[in-house]
This record gives C-alpha cells, sequence and structure tokens, in this order.
C-alpha cells in the first residue's frame, strides 16, 4: 500500500504559486521575469514537471488577471518549466540540466511562441519572430544562475534530497503501520 502525499504536494504547488505572484515583479521588464525562472527551475527540482508546468500556468493567470500582464507570462514560463523538469528527470538528478531545460524552453521555444501570441492575440505591431529572444534569454540566465545556486547549496547541506523525498508517494508495509498505529494509541 502506498502512503499518498498528495496534501503535501499541494501545499508546497501553493506556496510555489503565492511566492512566484509576489516576488515575480523583482526585475521584471516587459519579456524579462527573472524570478519566475527562479521559482519554475525549483519547483521543477522539487516536484517534477507537471507540478511545474501547472505552477507556471497558475502564476501566470494570476500574474495577468491581477497585474494586468499579458499572455507573456505564459508564453515565458509554461515551456520552460516543464522542460526543466523532463531534463532534470532525464539526467537523473543534475541541476544544471534543469536550468538548461528552462534556458531552451523559455529562452528560445518560449521567445518565439511569444510572436505569434502578442501580435495576433494582443494585437502589438512590428515585432518580429525573434523580437523576444533576447530579453528572455537574459531573464533565464539571470532566474536559472540564482536557482543553480540555491539548488546547490541545498544540495550540499542534503535538504534537497530531504525534500524532495518528502514530496513522493512511500510505500507503507503493514508493519510501519501497526506500529504507526500503536504509537498513537499510547
Amino acid at each position: 500500500m502506498k502512503k499518498s502525499n498528495y496534501l503535501l504536494r499541494l501545499v508546497m504547488l501553493a506556496m510555489f504559486v503565492a511566492l512566484g505572484v509576489v516576488i515575480s515583479p523583482i526585475l521584471r521588464v516587459e519579456g524579462m521575469c527573472p524570478m519566475a525562472h527562479l521559482i519554475n527551475i525549483t519547483c521543477a527540482v522539487f516536484m517534477g514537471p507537471a507540478y511545474a508546468l501547472l505552477c507556471a500556468l497558475l502564476i501566470g493567470i494570476i500574474r495577468m488577471a491581477i497585474m494586468g500582464i499579458p499572455p507573456l507570462a505564459l508564453t515565458g514560463a509554461v515551456f520552460g518549466a516543464t522542460l526543466s523538469g523532463v531534463f532534470y528527470k532525464l539526467s537523473k538528478g543534475k541541476i544544471f540540466a534543469a536550468v538548461l531545460g528552462e534556458i531552451i524552453g523559455t529562452g528560445l521555444i518560449g521567445s518565439v511562441v511569444s510572436y505569434p501570441v502578442m501580435t495576433y492575440l494582443w494585437g502589438k505591431e512590428g515585432l518580429t519572430w525573434f523580437f523576444y529572444v533576447p530579453s528572455f534569454i537574459c531573464g533565464t540566465l539571470i532566474g536559472g544562475s540564482i536557482a543553480f545556486l540555491l539548488l546547490l547549496r541545498l544540495k550540499a547541506t542534503g535538504m534537497l534530497s530531504k525534500i524532495q523525498n518528502s514530496l513522493k508517494d512511500v510505500e507503507a508495509t503493514e508493519k510501519n503501520s501497526e506500529s504507526n498505529t500503536k504509537r498513537k494509541a499510547s
């Protein structure tokens, strides 16, 4: 029988979303939001690509609704967050791979996808396909560097693996559940 940590993962996701909304205005200019990349990479490493995608999507929607941010809040986050988690998993836990996934996902894919979104949906004129590439890459390099240093420090202290392990579902054997029941009865 597996013991689910679903509630803990939801609380962690909610904390990432709240933190992302609060710190996103730091160093933000249109097309560059380094603190969002810090959240994307950290969430991807802690929780995986699906939660990182959901986190980026929720932060983007909240920022668009409350702060009036253009759709760049979505195009500049969802691809990088997802690829960050995928690259981290494929590399078997290399932090640099998570940062690289964010740079490729946001700096290249997200920036190019932003052109049709901003031109045809938002009505912005005078853009080219590569208009957002420099600012998106600069933002991911800044946020990615901060995330890289933070995660390296967490890894060095052993906290990274503790956090990751606490967010995973664990096998609960009958013996463990019996001893837990006895402790609760005492």
